[in-house]
């Protein structure tokens, strides 16, 4: 198969790493500088260094050059704030191929998940998220990692093909939006845990978070549409899981950092990666206010963020709240 993957940052160089065990890659890098050191050194020392890129990889800064080679499978690697631009882009170089995207978040201004932007840039077309837990280095450096791909059969099947082999299992669903609600809403409660290990709560604190976090997630997805069963897989639980414990997480460090009186601004400018989280939260409480649900957890990492309440404040906010029943 040939794939080509738009985006040179980690997350498009591991999901590159994974297809060209198998199939043919042009790996589209929108910096002409970056596309020359990765063709030279053959590896991507600013995002994911330590990992030489496999020799069936092309780098290219031309888009012309790796969408007109006829793809089969396009994988979009852009931050959820390129997404729009990036498949705007593609009918005009008369893309028929399937597209997948890796992004996690709602998009800023309009709150869409990525299929909604999907939906009014290409219509039809046969596209979908591909998600779940899974850290850019571990799958580069060829871990065991299991990723959910949604949508229709055709897309599933196809997109199966091109990653389901060796250490990555791939498994199929229709729940669209089920699978992008639980990537965006994972990372606003993973700045949430991070924010909680910084005040040293300990393991309880971050036990209830996590599964207070899934169950503001569950009541979003539902009210958007997604079935309740979807929160209990990978891109539910099994991703927020990862993401709110573990060490490479751009968004639990980012909430470690605000824990520990880091300004914000300078939280993501030490990370040097893009947090979905920080961006995705107002997008995240503002859905779920006009939905009528409740997530008090989101609405205190909007507070922290906007720099409305420190991370103690919102700590006491959330503890001095009304006792209630668990499935409420």
């Amino acid at each position: 198969m040939r794939i080509g993957v738009l985006g040179g940052g980690a997350w498009g160089t591991a999901i590159a790493f994974v297809a060209a065990n198998r199939h043919e890659v042009a790996l589209f890098v929108r910096d002409p500088v970056q596309a020359d050191v990765l063709r030279a050194d053959r590896e991507n020392k600013r995002y994911l260094p330590g990992f030489r890129l496999p020799e069936h990889v092309r780098a290219s800064a031309d888009l012309s050059e790796v969408l007109g080679a006829d793809p089969q499978l396009i994988v979009v690697a852009t931050p959820t704030s390129g997404l729009r631009a990036t498949l705007r882009a593609l009918p005009r170089h008369g893309v028929k191929a399937p597209v997948v995207w890796l992004c996690k978040g709602f998009e800023r201004d309009t709150g869409y998940l990525g299929h909604q932007v999907a939906a009014e840039e290409l219509g039809d077309h046969q596209a979908g998220p591909l998600s779940g837990p899974s850290f850019a280095q571990e799958v580069a450096a060829g871990r065991p990692t299991a990723l959910t791909i949604a949508g229709g059969a055709l897309l599933c099947d196809i997109a199966t093909a091109a990653f389901h082999a060796g250490a990555v299992r791939v498994y199929a669903t229709d729940d669209v939006t089920g699978v992008e609600v639980g990537g965006a809403v994972k990372n606003v409660m993973a700045i949430a845990t991070g924010i909680a290990d910084a005040l040293r709560l300990g393991n309880n604190a971050r036990a209830a978070l996590i599964t207070r976090g899934l169950a503001e997630m569950t009541r979003l997805g539902v009210a958007l549409g997604a079935r309740a069963e979807t929160f209990m897989g990978l891109t539910g639980v099994g991703d927020l899981l990862l993401t709110c414990t573990g060490d490479l997480s751009r968004n639990r460090e980012v909430g470690l950092r605000l824990g520990q009186g880091t300004p914000l601004a300078r939280a993501l400018a030490e990370i040097g990666h893009v947090a979905e989280g920080v961006w995705s939260a107002p997008e995240v409480a503002r859905r779920a206010r006009e939905l009528g649900v409740e997530m008090p957890i989101t609405q205190a990492v909007c507070a922290v963020l906007a720099g409305h309440l420190t991370p103690q404040n919102a700590l006491e906010k959330l503890l001095a709240r009304d006792p209630r029943r668990e499935d409420e």
